[in-house]
């Protein structure tokens, strides 16, 4: 099987983790090196080697929950701090990403819970009437997660009482100067999943895929700083990116998710990617 690095990280969980409860649903994990920093606080949390159950009253879960994020981000515990709501929510059955209180973003990676994410593929038709052509993002140096590498032309993280497609048109323009109206046209793609290790914690996350056409001409302009610049790539230049490490592993997923939608995956790279999806939960 053709080795992608992509597709290896993105399933790669070896650090040891004990599952997190609340009101008798599993809404998250944390790091097993973690639990006497919780076992800290019996009030709040009943931490033992078989997982822990987050006892705090509901009235009083936000406030604590925050308190106690703000605590660990001073002792370097939670990093990558945003100020953006996320939330604690089941990651089984019906109720899987129904919000039960809100979190910092930051802390989503802290207690493994999951996260969605919203991603644009930009892409430019040939005269045969196919995507020919992808529009790849340079994240800026100054990033704090994943600086400088390749991305794709739209992607960020689905905040707290968003849906993927909202995020995603939020970010169309922050990232790449593209109106509501014009990415409003994006087309839904697969939901790709990822439960890897990361400097954070652990990522747990639906990762939405979509498609945007562009007309030849157009030109992203980023907005918020976050980009440092943009190239509209031949599709197997692309491809030839996500296939290594230079872009970040959400946008190589991405990629190679299109591609393979469109039927543009050479043969073995098709094998690998079908391989990754049918581990799929």
């Amino acid at each position: 099987m053709l080795p992608i690095p992509a597709l290896a990280a993105a399933r790669h969980a070896v650090r040891p983790r004990r599952p997190v409860w609340l009101d008798g649903e599993r809404v998250g994990s944390v790091a097993a090196a973690h639990l006497p920093l919780l076992a800290a606080h019996p009030a709040d949390f009943a931490a033992a080697e078989a997982g822990v159950e987050i006892r705090i009253p509901p009235a009083e879960r936000e406030s604590r929950l925050a308190a106690l994020h703000r605590q660990w981000r001073a002792d370097g515990v939670i990093i990558g701090w945003r100020d953006e709501a996320y939330a604690l929510s089941p990651l089984h059955g019906p109720e899987a990403g129904r919000p039960r209180v809100a979190i910092e973003r930051a802390a989503s990676r802290f207690w493994g819970s999951l996260t969605f994410g919203a991603h644009a593929n930009g892409y430019v038709r040939g005269a045969d009437g196919r995507p020919a052509a992808l529009w790849i993002a340079q994240r800026s140096a100054s990033k704090p997660t994943d600086p400088g590498l390749f991305d794709n032309l739209v992607g960020g993280g689905v905040p707290l009482h968003q849906q993927p497609a909202e995020a995603l048109v939020r970010e169309a323009w922050e990232e790449a100067g593209l109106a509501p109206d014009q990415a409003q046209h994006a087309r839904p793609g697969r939901v790709l999943q990822l439960a890897r290790d990361i400097p954070e914690g652990f990522q747990l996350e639906w990762l939405f895929a979509f498609d945007l056409e562009l007309p030849m001409g157009f030109a992203p302009q980023n907005q918020d700083g976050e980009v440092q610049g943009f190239r509209l790539l031949p599709l197997a230049d692309a491809l030839a990116l996500a296939q290594g490490g230079a872009m970040t592993v959400d946008a190589s997923l991405v990629t190679l998710d299109f591609a393979d939608r469109h039927g543009l995956l050479p043969p073995a790279l098709q094998a690998a990617f079908r391989s990754f999806l049918a581990g799929q939960n």
